[in-house]
């Protein structure tokens, strides 16, 4: 028997020379092709397509919502229920769609949304707070728009009087209200119609987690300044509801 072995160089392997015995050819080949697989396979987060990768702008284009879901309207108002606890999965980026256009989506020509607002002004703004930062959901062409660039968290639990649903959650929806938008119309009083609104939304937000198998918790214990130092809202912006959600946890 030959025991002399053949040296092959880097950068000139040749499939077609390597000799397989034959008992060892069909798992060779499964290797092979499972190689190929797992080297063209696009990259994917833990929990799906998360990502949030922008354009140089720092934009992204969110999916196209949903509008006809495997979970009927009265099953999502008996499932509903407070959700403190989260897995660590993260959100996909279906699933961020979905969730902010339920809050704030479009859903007419003339730019109605999912959400009743007094004269159609819509003074509600979403932000969306996730491990790769801030974003702003911007709902005239449902993307999002990179505020801030990095893990906030953590201090927007501490914002929260250190709850951990905030910062244990994958992602927080912050509502905020800018009232001048409701004022020029109705003066003083479209401060109470922004603090109505806001209501409407969270609801549809907190029934769209649901509908999409995640849990949700509105939270409205937090210092409205430290909030607003975290999130680096501009100036009249004022924060109404932090709503965390993610996968249930335990």
């Amino acid at each position: 028997m030959n025991d002399t072995k053949k040296k092959i160089s880097p950068g000139a392997l040749n499939l077609h020379k390597i000799r397989v015995p034959l008992r060892n050819a069909e798992t060779y080949f499964l290797c092979l092709i499972l190689c190929f697989m797992l080297a063209f396979m696009p990259g994917q987060s833990k929990g799906g397509d998360l990502v949030m990768k922008t354009d140089k702008d720092g934009v992204m284009t969110l999916t196209e919502p949903v509008t006809k879901g495997r979970v009927s309207l009265e099953e999502t108002l008996k499932t509903r229920k407070s959700i403190r606890q989260f897995k660590d999965t993260p959100l996909t980026r279906e699933e961020i769609s979905q969730l902010l256009w339920a809050g704030q989506g479009i859903t007419r020509r003339w730019g109605g949304r999912t959400a009743p607002s007094a004269g159609a002004l819509y003074p509600l703004e979403l932000y969306i707070a996730l491990p790769e930062g801030i974003f702003h959901y911007n709902p005239n062409d449902h993307s999002l728009i990179l505020h801030v660039d990095q893990n906030v968290l953590a201090a927007l639990s501490r914002a929260a009087l250190g709850q951990g649903c905030v910062r244990d959650a994958p992602a927080v929806i912050v509502i905020v209200a800018v009232y001048e938008k409701l004022e020029m119309k109705y003066g003083s009083r479209g401060e109470r119609y922004a603090k109505i609104e806001v209501g409407h939304a969270a609801q549809n937000i907190l029934l769209q987690a649901v509908s999409l198998g995640l849990g949700a918790v509105p939270v409205g214990a937090y210092s409205d300044e430290e909030v607003k130092k975290v999130l680096e809202l501009p100036l009249r912006h004022e924060p109404l509801y932090l709503i965390p959600v993610g996968h249930p946890g335990r």
